[in-house]
């Protein structure tokens, strides 16, 4: 059976009269939490981004709204009139797909449908400069070649670097496709820049992964040598890979065996909510030290299993969004001694039994970061679509559940797309002219000199090649509009650009933040409209009960 989603505390999930009692102390609150002020432009009261990791909108919706269909797969049907997406299917790129290129190797390949018994698949190769390589000048033509990566002992296709082609449809990512199907989704999203994990981490509460220090390498050190950032161009640097924040007691060597570990000095969205006195969170499974998991694992070394992914640490430091910034860290993983969102010694940054706890109490921040233990944080090989779906359809569940439910708005979108195919490229905006890191125009090319963007000192820099790859981002919410998709560009940093308009009067972070000319994601609400409910199950992602929403 799989690890249940909280399991080391599963007693928060149980209602109790003190809970019912603090009903009504939200209700004064506005639906805000304790210790805000002030209003919001819209209805939602509270925000709750899921970052999920490592997925492209093509290895996930490929073929949406259809599904093959197996005899004992979940099975989808999708509603009438569901809109369509600009997938796989929809471009025809399903046959004779320009990756089935012979530069690409033993690996070209058209796409090929994953099934549910095969989710366990290989971390695909997504740093920054493999991902431009692979569009190849906008062509999208040689994934296999630079980003695939085969699936230990993989059969086939599976054991080459094809593997990037695979996708998954409606028979493994039921939940999903559920929730776009009833709620809405936007098939126009990226990441701000390529790159892996951290720049995405950044980018969906700063917009900006420009003004990187290290200060445990001395004054004079680059990152260079770590292999996690380039040099800006002005004498900075500008975060391209995965180095761990700066002091956290569980950063460690890197994956190339370094100890490079990186200080933001930019601004994020955590100082904009407390200058206004909003309460706020990141809430990351495994980040309470203190706790003991059921298997007797602790501290940094927390683990958990499930019966697909044999074990995995529960906190990944490099995913920690706050922790990179001396602001808003807490690199002692302090527990908390006020109600989650306020400031304390926690400095707002918790784990995500906190957050299940502190809004079952009667304390929901207005706005929180959420990230999943490792096991069911999406990322190929610490994770998997069905864990994936398990974790987060629990949390929604819950979240529905919730009186604050009528005022609130879940984001569900990805930190970077693992390098898996996506064929809808994006013509650069933000461009780079590093002379490695640098190749989707040509050796040392991305896009046009006049695009470069300014960095944290106001001045053009490079190190932010954009927009990078395509992922999936869906609105679950009352006010979200039905069987919606959105074709608006929108990219990570939309989601600080909402957080902005709807609590603080549409002040910006500056310092080159992508904010400031970010889509907007209002297109995905109906602030007239009541989508209701979707209770889900957790471990198929088949609908349970729907209160309103079309085909159910």
């Amino acid at each position: 059976m799989k690890r249940k989603f909280l399991s080391t505390v599963a007693a928060v999930s149980v209602f109790t009269a003190a809970v019912a009692c603090s009903v009504a102390a939200r209700a004064d609150n506005n639906g805000q939490g304790h210790g805000n002020q002030g209003g919001t432009a819209t209805p939602i009261k509270h925000l709750v981004v899921i970052f999920n990791e490592n997925r492209s909108f093509d290895h996930y919706f490929a073929t949406y709204p259809n599904a093959t269909n197996p005899k004992g797969e979940t099975p989808f049907q999708a509603a009438h009139g569901t809109p369509r997406v600009n997938n796989l299917q929809n471009a025809n790129l399903l046959f004779n797909n320009p990756n089935l290129n012979p530069a690409n190797g033993a690996g070209a390949s058209n796409p090929f449908r994953i099934d549910p018994t095969q989710v366990n698949t290989a971390d695909q190769d997504h740093d920054y400069t493999p991902e431009q390589e692979a569009y190849d000048h906008g062509r999208a033509d040689l994934f296999p070649l630079n980003t695939g990566s085969p699936t230990p002992n993989g059969a086939g296709v599976f054991g080459t670097t094809g593997m990037v082609m695979g996708y998954f449809d409606g028979n493994t990512t039921t939940a999903l496709w559920n929730y776009a199907q009833h709620f809405a989704m936007n098939d126009n999203a990226y990441t701000d820049t390529y790159g892996p994990s951290t720049p995405g981490a950044i980018e969906v509460i700063s917009g900006q992964t420009n003004g990187a220090v290290t200060p445990s390498a001395g004054a004079s050190a680059t990152l260079h040598e770590f292999g996690d950032a380039i040099s800006d161009g002005r004498g900075g640097l500008t975060v391209t890979g995965d180095p761990d924040p700066f002091g956290d007691l569980c950063s460690g060597p890197n994956s190339d065996g370094t100890t490079g570990e990186v200080l933001m000095t930019s601004r994020n969205i955590g100082d904009l909510l407390n200058d206004h006195g909003i309460s706020w969170g990141g809430f990351m499974g495994g980040f309470n030290l203190q706790t003991i998991n059921a298997n007797g694992s602790k501290g940094c070394g927390r683990t958990s299993s499930s019966d697909i992914i044999a074990s995995t640490n529960d906190y990944v430091p490099h995913h920690m969004w706050f922790q990179y910034y001396a602001s808003t860290a807490n690199p002692q993983h302090l527990r908390p001694t006020q109600p989650i969102g306020q400031s304390d010694a926690a400095n707002h940054q918790y784990d995500l039994d906190d957050f299940v706890a502190g809004v079952t109490a009667g304390n929901f921040p207005a706005v929180s970061y959420i990230k999943q233990i490792a096991l069911q944080d999406g990322h190929p090989g610490n994770s998997d679509p069905l864990d994936e779906q398990q974790g987060l359809v629990h949390l929604i569940n819950f979240l529905q559940q919730q009186p604050e439910w009528s005022e609130t708005a879940v984001i569900i979108t990805y930190d970077d797309s693992d390098g898996w195919y996506d064929h809808a490229f994006a013509k650069p905006t933000s461009a780079s002219f590093d002379p490695t890191a640098d190749q989707l125009d040509g050796p040392g090319v991305c896009g046009t000199k006049n695009d470069v963007p300014d960095g944290v000192a106001g001045k053009p820099v490079n190190g932010r090649c954009g927009p990078g790859t395509r992922v999936p981002f869906l609105v679950i919410s009352p006010f979200a509009k039905q069987n919606h998709v959105s074709h608006e560009r929108i990219s990570q940093a939309s989601v600080v650009k909402f957080i902005e308009d709807n609590w603080l009067h549409g002040e910006r972070i500056g310092q080159g933040s992508f904010d400031k000319d970010a889509g907007a994601i209002d297109d995905l609400f109906d602030f007239g409209g009541n989508a209701g409910k979707l209770i889900l199950d957790e471990d198929t992602g088949a609908v349970v009960q729907a209160s309103s929403g079309p085909g159910h």
